[in-house]
């Protein structure tokens, strides 16, 4: 059974940093393109980071420069390292895995709160 779990989220002025955690199982973790992704009340989810397998990052437009995605292939774990927060990145970050063949994403954490106050 594949799990993700986020952790790391919480209340932050703006300007201010959090790192978010997602720690996964149940799959080959290493082979996994990973990403970050976030939603707000009324909108869709949208991505906001991705590290592709074997290579290759994607940022959305709006957190160039600010947020960075890494992972820890040993520890089985993706991170999202949120810097200059601003009060419109506040949102439920989610971390997904899909096989690097299919472009569909198969597997999804329960989220992670993030709130940024001005």
């Amino acid at each position: 059974q594949v799990r993700l779990v986020e952790s790391g989220g919480g209340l932050v002025q703006a300007g201010g940093s959090l790192r978010l955690s997602c720690a996964a199982s149940g799959l080959a973790f290493s082979t996994y393109t990973m990403g970050w992704f976030r939603q707000v009340p009324g909108k869709e989810r949208e991505l906001v980071a991705r590290l592709n397998w074997p290579a290759g990052s994607y940022y959305a437009e709006s957190v160039k420069g600010r947020f960075t995605i890494s992972r820890d292939n040993a520890k089985n774990t993706v991170y999202l390292q949120m810097n200059s927060l601003k009060p419109e990145d506040t949102a439920v970050y989610y971390c997904a895995a899909r096989a690097s063949s299919i472009l569909s994403w198969a597997y999804w954490g329960q989220g992670t709160q993030v709130t940024v106050s001005s």
